[in-house]
């Protein structure tokens, strides 16, 4: 009789910025800013088995990573360094792990946060440690930035670093039955340089309430600082943008510190996607 392989899989989705203000220069190096994240049902998939006590791994999270772009190696994976956090304070059974990656690297949508994230719910999940939202969030915070908000995944106004979260509320409550088609052109702005162009400044009006707004009125309003000078170096962004609102996006944007693209569009913006050869491009009903 064979072994019954219990299997445990997850869906780490993606998220847009709604607007994204850096506010100040922290001692530590890092900077303050003001952002609503967004959870989009553009997904990952994860998926985790325990590994036979015979299985002769040198790893305790034996990771496989398919999909498309595969960068860098498997062992240096945030998945990875979730595992090893968490076994740091609970005595955890190796396991097999394999990530399944549609969601683009280096694109401001938070693939690699969410990836980690969503491993620290699968093994709460799997082997029963009762760790609490709470302190899933805390320890997710050590991974990256913006990594604690995928452990609920909901709508949140962040500060400080990305780690501060508190509820917030769309147009209306939300952006239910609207679409989103992000634009991912072969652009990659790293994260570091990214924030060394730009001038840390106070918002006169907080995100967070120009999204209670209606949609119509964040053209003018919900702004990204990392635009002006993405755009200033790589110009396809300021295209796509265009694009997407001469398309009749409501709202356009790019998401974190890039290269993503995002328009939402109150009907589905059928054939878009022809717009963008040799981009990856999705468009996705909220």
């Amino acid at each position: 009789m064979g072994l019954i392989i219990k299997l445990m899989i997850n869906f780490p989705c993606a998220k847009i910025n709604l607007g994204l203000n850096v506010v100040s220069k922290r001692n530590d190096g890092y900077h303050n800013l003001e952002t609503v994240f967004y959870p989009i049902p553009l997904t990952d998939a994860l998926e985790i088995k325990l590994m036979d006590e015979g299985f002769p791994s040198p790893v305790a999270c034996d990771l496989k990573v398919t999909g498309n772009e595969i960068l860098g190696n498997e062992q240096d994976n945030l998945v990875v360094k979730a595992y090893h956090l968490i076994a740091e304070d609970f005595q955890i059974p190796r396991i097999h792990a394999h990530l399944y990656k549609r969601i683009p690297s280096q694109a401001g949508l938070g693939g690699g946060s969410s990836d980690a994230a969503f491993m620290i719910r699968l093994l709460d999940e799997r082997f029963r440690l009762n760790i609490g939202i709470a302190e899933m969030e805390r320890y997710a915070a050590k991974i990256g930035a913006d990594c604690a908000f995928f452990i609920t995944a909901e709508p949140s106004y962040a500060t400080g670093i990305g780690d501060i979260l508190a509820p917030v509320d769309g147009p209306k409550g939300n952006l239910n039955k609207y679409y989103i088609t992000i634009v991912k052109p072969n652009v990659a702005i790293p994260t570091k340089e990214a924030y060394q162009m730009i001038t840390p400044k106070q918002t006169t009006k907080s995100c967070q309430d120009i999204v209670k707004q209606p949609i119509e009125t964040w053209r003018d309003e919900l702004t990204n600082d990392f635009e002006e000078p993405a755009f200033a170096q790589h110009p396809v962004l300021k295209e796509i943008k265009e694009h997407l609102y001469a398309s009749g996006a409501l709202y356009a944007q790019m998401s974190g510190s890039g290269s993503a693209m995002f328009g939402i569009f109150r009907e589905n913006p059928q054939g878009i996607e022809k717009l963008f050869n040799n981009m990856f491009v999705t468009t996705l009903k909220l």
